[in-house]
């Protein structure tokens, strides 16, 4: 039985979320929103997303995004893009130095990583992908590059908490349906969702050992963009790409 070759010990996965705080945009949008499809200013926008790929030291066109429409499509990379990738909620790749990212504003980034065979994904999870199987939909993408479930780890980024996502009961039994653990009450006492918990418990299902959460709620936070807080605002992003660089010693 062959085996996927082991990633070479320099190349380390990397993760990072961002939040609101330092960058270009005005308001609704203050101030470091990555986010192009909202309704910003295209030059804030641009310089938001060179200051990201000036702190990772790495060209602004190894930055691959997604156009996401809250679905299943996933896609995998292996060399930069002319533009966002269409119609996709989830990027995988093998490549070192190429960096992920995902947008959110609620919905839950999901930053996904096998050390051992050298793959990373970044997955956007809202109701409906959560739903339709997203999850579990780039976990075969990252299995088809040699990726192991027990060598996987994840880290679910700030979304908003099940006591502040109320929505109707019927909506709530589709998701739970999929995912059982993310039907939950709000502070109303109304039929809410925890979509991290959700994807949490889908991914131990899926025999991923480690399982991280930011605990930050986006409604909650005020250094976070919240759609649902306050209507037309920004993105934040959640990135996760292969460092080929020199160890850095602390």
């Amino acid at each position: 039985m062959s085996t996927a070759p082991a990633a070479p010990p320099s190349i380390r996965p990397r993760r990072v979320v961002t939040d609101r705080r330092g960058g270009r945009s005005v308001s609704p949008y203050d101030s470091f929103n990555l986010g192009d499809h909202v309704g910003d200013d295209p030059a804030a926008v641009a310089a938001n997303r060179s200051r990201v790929a000036r702190e990772l030291a790495v060209p602004d066109g190894r930055l691959v995004w997604m156009n996401q429409v809250h679905g299943t499509g996933v896609a995998v990379v292996d060399r930069p893009q002319d533009g966002p990738v269409p119609a996709t909620d989830a990027l995988v790749t093998a490549t070192p130095g190429l960096v992920l990212c995902v947008l959110v504003a609620d919905c839950v980034p999901i930053l996904l990583a096998d050390s051992v065979a050298g793959v990373v994904a970044a997955v956007h999870a809202g109701r409906e992908g959560v739903r339709q199987g997203v999850v579990p939909a780039a976990l075969s993408a990252m299995a088809s590059l040699g990726a192991r479930a027990r060598d996987v780890t994840a880290l679910l980024g700030p979304a908003v908490c099940g006591l502040d996502y109320e929505v109707p009961g019927e909506m709530q039994a589709e998701v739970a349906h999929v995912a059982p653990e993310s039907a939950v009450r709000t502070r109303q006492g109304t039929a809410g969702l925890d979509l991290r918990a959700g994807v949490a418990a889908i991914l131990r299902r899926a025999g991923i050992p480690e399982v991280v959460q930011d605990p930050r709620c986006t409604v909650e936070e005020p250094t976070l963009f919240s759609h649902r807080r306050d209507g037309v605002t920004g993105r934040q992003a959640g990135l996760v790409w292969l460092d080929a660089g020199p160890l850095q010693r602390p």
